[in-house]
């Protein structure tokens, strides 16, 4: 499963400068490809709002998912709900993936309460930051069997 969180619909229109000039729909059809070349389903799916996504996360499992990759956007750093969500959710691997290297930007988008929470971090890589968050999911979970 893969979530993408507030403002990610505007990808290809929103900062291109930052964000870069892939579609939302360019994203996930790239890891709905990989997923195919690497022999797994991704399920993808967007929403502004924090309690859809914290739904949608808290649900993965019910849903037959084995992992997720969070691209929370700008409640990776204010969230506790979502942060907590992930905790909920162990053993149940959850990536974070960010566009841009959050380290370098801001000092509100350095605070990481979501990512604190999950197995492991991918960003600044652009949409790239999406297609390895996919593998070293699909490498986690590897090592779990």
């Amino acid at each position: 499963m893969v979530l993408h969180g507030p403002n990610l619909s505007r990808l290809g229109r929103r900062e291109p400068g930052i964000y870069g000039s892939k579609s939302l729909a360019d994203v996930d059809a790239a890891l709905v490809a990989l997923g195919l070349s690497l022999g797994v389903e991704v399920t993808t799916s967007q929403s502004n709002h924090e309690g859809v996504l914290l739904d949608a996360l808290l649900r993965a499992d019910d849903d037959g998912c084995c992992g997720v990759l969070l691209n929370a956007g700008a409640l990776a750093h204010t969230s506790l709900a979502l942060a907590d969500g992930v905790r909920a959710m162990a053993p149940l691997p959850v990536i974070e993936v960010h566009l841009t290297n959050t380290a370098a930007r801001d000092a509100a988008r350095q605070v990481a309460l979501v990512g604190a929470a999950c197995r492991a971090r991918v960003e600044g890589f652009g949409v790239e930051s999406y297609l390895l968050g996919l593998r070293g999911l699909l490498a986690v979970l590897d090592a779990q069997r």
